[in-house]
């Protein structure tokens, strides 16, 4: 299979057939990660759950898959939440090329925020000590967004959280470690990321990237590295 829409009969089906399974509460996500990223939604049922649609684009661990962060992009039964407040638990796989290129992803998003709440208040009226709040996979952390741009701005934040200072009070070492955070999970594969964050850094292009350059002569900040493949970057 070269391409996703080799079989598109076969995955219109196939997430008709699980979201009919789990019901309404179950988002199922077949994603083209061929082209740019802006726009990897190729076919979604439920798409309220994350509140996306056709068109929209993927999430950042499709991003540190296509960066070459991670080597197996797989995941299974891992917890994440939404922006507006939803508990979901989540499994992904990743599609490849006989090259072994990928060139898609099957996501399901199953929102499990009604069984958490009830199963929190079980614990809480057989046992008042016990907590029922789901467990979170830090290495998992998800950002869904409807665009790239706030796919951006979300792994800027978390660059800047990471770091714990603001811009204008970086030294040039916090700086390299914020670009490095970024750079590992895939954001310079965003079209025009490296002018946006120019602007948060309050840095020019040409310090973005000699600290670029700086950042790869020590481990990235984050996931664990998949071998040192370097991907082109769309960013510039």
């Amino acid at each position: 299979m070269k391409s996703i829409w080799d079989e598109k009969d076969l995955f219109e089906a196939l997430i008709r057939l699980i979201a009919g399974q789990f019901g309404s509460n179950c988002e199922v996500v077949v994603h083209d990660l061929t082209g740019k990223y802006d726009h990897t939604i190729a076919f979604i049922e439920n798409g309220h759950v994350t509140n996306r649609k056709v068109g929209d684009c993927g999430s950042n661990l499709g991003l540190e898959v296509l960066r070459g962060t991670v080597d197996k992009g797989d995941r299974f039964g891992y917890i994440t939440h939404t922006p507006d407040g939803k508990i979901l638990k989540s499994s992904t796989i990743y599609m490849k090329d006989s090259k072994g290129g990928v060139i898609g992803s099957i996501c399901i998003n199953l929102d499990v925020s009604n069984i958490i709440m009830a199963n929190r208040m079980l614990k809480e009226f057989f046992n008042p000590d016990a907590g029922g709040d789901a467990p979170a996979d830090p290495k998992s952390k998800e950002i869904f967004a409807a665009n790239v741009g706030q796919l951006l701005d979300a792994l800027i934040r978390d660059a800047l959280a990471m770091v714990d200072k603001p811009a204008s009070m970086m030294t040039r070492e916090d700086k390299i470690r914020a670009i490095a955070y970024l750079d590992a999970r895939g954001a310079f594969l965003v079209s025009k990321a490296g002018s946006r964050i120019c602007k948060q850094l309050k840095i020019s292009k040409y310090t973005l990237y000699s600290y670029l350059e700086k950042s790869h002569d020590s481990p990235p900040a984050g996931p664990e590295t998949g071998g040192g493949r370097e991907r082109k970057r769309r960013g510039k």
